[in-house]
């Protein structure tokens, strides 16, 4: 595996638990499952996902104590989720002027934004550590802890289903395997909208209608049975008028070499189901004007090949966090979308740990992000923030996932995505559901919802 030199800012909390020696034998080696008796550490000192369970020194970060098991008082399902942390006061504030007393625990997309935009703050509260899995995922993770394997170069993993494949990681493509297969539930359906507002702050909303088949997630279901397929995904735009109607089907595989993602749209003027092109890699992103990427959605979606990936460890940094009030139905989208970057007054931060992975782009591959920093949540495996550097090595666009519990379902996930180009000065976003209906964890779909006859089916209703 290719290295590359950590960025001179980064420094180690003590609570990095794999050193520099184990990191750099492990990158030589495709083996991945670990003993019997490091996989015994998950549910003791590690949590069963395999972030640390203890606290920090400081007591800034808290043990985890399983995350939210019980809604708040009076939560219905179908509700929008209220804030169980609505009490906490802000422990301070990051802004221009002060960032650099903080500079140690900012990701470099945060010190960016601070530097470009006068008007930009991270507002911190206390570290809440909120995720919670379902039993069955713990379960699922601790028995892939001692099975599993990169397989293909990296490109794929073998002997793990349902859990995450990789709780005791050693190498950065383990971290982003975690990330791909972490737990959003097994069907989920939302509404939800995304805007690329212009410098001035005017947008168009494109609304769209998702829904996922998380079938890696699907009870008793063997690797051998996923049939190389990780998740089924269909999203129909159904506003604006002039882009309604559009369906897009896709089916992500786990070995994006071996079989590349297939995917087909049904195009409303035609009234018929195609071959969609390659909706992958750097290929825009559906309707966003030019401001992300297909691996972009999700934080980090596809094929992994393009990339030399270096896990550089772990490291307390602020990021964004239990992010409920992006996610109030007592907010409007107006109130969101600002001019420059979102409403910052709206956007929670705490302090984590985090792992810290470097993606390089590979000699001779194509990609117009030639170098990527991931800082992937400890609790979760959920990617938090991403910086992308352009060709020139400079700091080009900052992405942010701002998420919360589900607690209906048990699943940490973003309710608002953020992408910031610094370049253009405009930025987008996805996830606003604030005036939509929300996520639905109980819809029942199998793999026969998602065939392109499917697909004719439902563009014709």
């Amino acid at each position: 595996m290719k290295k590359s030199s950590p960025s001179p800012r980064l420094s180690f909390s003590p609570s990095v638990f794999l050193s520099c020696s184990l990191l750099a034998v492990a990158a030589t080696t495709a083996h991945a499952a670990v003993s019997a008796a490091e996989a015994a550490r998950l549910g003791a000192d590690l949590t069963p996902l395999g972030a640390e369970t203890a606290g920090n020194a400081a007591g800034t970060i808290p043990k985890w104590n399983g995350g939210i098991l019980t809604p708040p008082a009076g939560y219905k399902v179908g509700d929008h989720h209220p804030d169980p942390f609505a009490s906490d006061q802000p422990r301070f504030t990051i802004t221009p002027s002060n960032f650099t007393q903080h500079e140690a625990q900012l990701t470099a997309g945060s010190v960016a934004l601070l530097k470009a935009y006068p008007s930009y703050k991270l507002i911190v509260y206390p570290t809440r550590r909120s995720v919670s899995n379902p039993q069955r995922i713990y379960d699922a993770t601790k028995a892939n802890a001692t099975t599993a394997v990169l397989a293909n170069n990296g490109n794929s993993f073998e002997n793990a289903n349902v859990g995450v494949p990789f709780p005791i990681p050693s190498q950065g493509l383990e971290v982003m395997w975690n990330h791909l297969t972490r737990y959003r539930g097994i069907a989920a359906t939302r509404n939800i909208g995304q805007a690329a507002p212009t410098r001035g702050g005017s947008y168009t909303l494109v609304q769209f209608e998702d829904e996922f088949l998380f079938n890696y997630a699907r009870p008793g279901l063997t690797s051998a049975q996923l049939e190389n397929i990780l998740v089924y995904y269909k999203q129909a735009v159904v506003a604006p008028a002039r882009q309604a109607g559009t369906i897009l089907l896709a089916h992500e595989t786990l070995d994006q070499v071996k079989e590349k993602r297939n995917a087909w749209v049904y195009n409303t003027g035609q009234r018929r189901v195609r071959r969609a092109p390659d909706v992958a890699y750097d290929n825009p992103g559906t309707a966003a004007d030019g401001m992300r990427t297909s691996d972009q959605f999700d934080m980090y979606n596809g094929a992994p090949d393009r990339y030399d990936w270096k896990l550089v460890g772990k490291k307390e940094m602020i990021v964004p966090y239990n992010s409920y009030k992006l996610h109030s139905n007592a907010v409007k989208v107006s109130d969101i979308l600002k001019p420059l970057h979102i409403n910052q007054d709206l956007a929670r931060y705490e302090l984590h740990r985090v792992w810290v992975v470097e993606a390089t782009l590979k000699p001779g591959a194509a990609h117009i992000y030639k170098r990527r920093t991931f800082y992937v949540d400890e609790d979760s495996w959920q990617i938090l923030a991403v910086d992308q550097y352009d060709s020139r090595d400079q700091m080009w666009r900052v992405s942010e996932a701002h998420c919360i519990n589900y607690y209906d379902a048990q699943t940490f996930w973003s309710t608002l995505e953020a992408h910031t180009d610094l370049v253009a000065g405009r930025y987008l976003v996805v996830g606003l559901d604030n005036e939509n209906k929300m996520y639905d964890f109980s819809v029942k779909r199998t793999p026969a919802d998602y065939t392109p006859d499917a697909l004719r089916r439902d563009g014709v209703r």
